[in-house]
C-alpha cells in the first residue's frame, strides 16, 4: 500500500509518495524557497530512504541531488530536472540574481550534474531541463 503525502512548501507543491519499502517518490515539484527543501531532504538523507524521481523536480527540488547520496537516487522515464540561477525577490516583487548563491548551489551538485549544466550554458535565468537519456546517463533508472 502506498501513502501519498502532499507537502506545501511556501506555495510550491512537492508531491511525495512513500511506499512501505522505505522510498520517497517525487512526483511533481515546481520548486520554491530553498530552506524548506534543504530541511526536507536532510530528513530524507538521515532516514536512509531511497529517492525515486518520477516527474518534474524543478528549481529548489533539485537540491535533493546535493543532499541525498547519489547511490540512493534513481529516475523513471517521467523524471525531469530543471535548473536555473539562484534568485531572490525584493519588496516590490521583482526578481534579482544571486550570483554567489548560484555558484554555491552549482558547486554542491555532483560532478556529472555540474558538468552537464556547464555544457548547457551554466546556471542563468533560463531553465535548463535535464531528462531522458542525458539524465539516465547520470542516475540509474528505477527498477
Amino acid at each position: 500500500m502506498q501513502r501519498v503525502v502532499k507537502a506545501c512548501i511556501l506555495s510550491a507543491a512537492l508531491l511525495l509518495s512513500a511506499p512501505a519499502a522505505a522510498e520517497i517518490r517525487i512526483i511533481q515539484s515546481p520548486g520554491g524557497q530553498v530552506g524548506p527543501f534543504l530541511e526536507l531532504f536532510d530528513k530524507v538523507r538521515k532516514t536512509g530512504e531511497r529517492v525515486v524521481i518520477d516527474g518534474p523536480c524543478l528549481s529548489a527540488c533539485t537540491l535533493v541531488l546535493s543532499i541525498v547520496p547519489g547511490e540512493r537516487i534513481c529516475v523513471t522515464k517521467r523524471a525531469v530536472l530543471g535548473f536555473h540561477a539562484a534568485r531572490s525577490v525584493d519588496r516590490r516583487g521583482r526578481f534579482y540574481a544571486e550570483p554567489e548563491a548560484s555558484d554555491a548551489v552549482l558547486a554542491a551538485y555532483p560532478g556529472p550534474v555540474r558538468d552537464w549544466i556547464s555544457r548547457h550554458g551554466g546556471l542563468t535565468s533560463r531553465l535548463l531541463v535535464l531528462k531522458g537519456r542525458d539524465l539516465a546517463a547520470i542516475y540509474p533508472r528505477c527498477r
